[in-house]
């Protein structure tokens, strides 16, 4: 069970209706889930972007998909950042949500000062962690990768075995303000 999706919910602070993104689709249990957030109206954010308002200041929310969906064979499944950040401004700072923290060589490129990921579980078991540094530049926390920020999330679910050794889970609270 993946637990990283990141969600923007509407609070007295902001204008902006819920929005957050995904891991990759290809799965239809993920597909049905999907469907359901867009019930719950959360705006679901593949390869695409949306100001989050208060007041006069905005930020730009982009969310791509997960690099691993183009392998799906789905029709317009995969990562595109460029698409996500296809005519925005570059004056209003951008925060990506991406599933895998690895994208974030991508988004330094790209100019974004944070990404949010998941995808890790933290390890979810020891010594596992150390297996997954090898495919990640971050397993769980705040660090930076150039002028980019990225916060990976330990989640709350699983990934196989539903069991956690040395991966607290977590719900991650993150609070943006301005310099």
């Amino acid at each position: 069970m993946s637990s990283s999706a990141v969600v923007v919910r509407r609070t007295a602070v902001s204008e902006t209706p819920p929005a957050g993104c995904c891991w990759s689709a290809a799965w239809p249990w993920r597909r049905a889930w999907l469907r359901h957030l867009r019930t719950l109206g959360v705006q679901v954010l593949r390869n695409e972007r949306v100001p989050v308002v208060r007041g006069g200041a905005s930020v730009d929310l982009a969310g791509i998909d997960d690099r691993t969906a183009i392998s799906s064979g789905l029709p317009g499944h995969g990562a595109d950042l460029g698409a996500a950040l296809d005519g925005r401004d570059d004056a209003v700072p951008v925060v990506l949500t991406a599933h895998q923290p690895v994208q974030v060589e991508q988004a330094r490129a790209a100019g974004v000062g944070l990404q949010l990921s998941g995808h890790t579980h933290g390890g979810q078991l020891w010594p596992f962690d150390y297996a997954v540094r090898l495919d990640q530049p971050a397993v769980q926390g705040l660090s930076r990768v150039g002028d980019t920020q990225l916060y990976v999330t330990t989640g709350v679910g699983f990934w196989g075995p539903p069991m956690r050794t040395g991966a607290r889970p977590e719900v991650a609270v993150i609070e943006l303000r301005a310099p």
